[in-house]
């Protein structure tokens, strides 16, 4: 079985756009442009980056 680049491509975008969509929050929200958003919702994209990290770190370096 080997590993399709297309799905190390697809996560890699994942990871790409949930830590952009991170930063943008967390910096719009510092500059108080976002401030009716709750800190509930940076904790959670912050953790889905840190998971779609892992995904990614995992699937880069897997080994068919």
């Amino acid at each position: 079985m080997s590993r399709s680049p297309n799905s190390e491509n697809l996560i890699s975008a994942i990871f790409a756009g949930v830590l952009g969509l991170t930063v943008a929050v967390y910096v719009l929200r510092g500059f108080g442009i976002l401030t009716f958003l709750p800190g509930g919702v940076i904790w959670m994209l912050i953790l889905l980056s840190i998971a779609t990290g892992i995904l990614f770190g995992i699937e880069k370096t897997r080994r068919y």
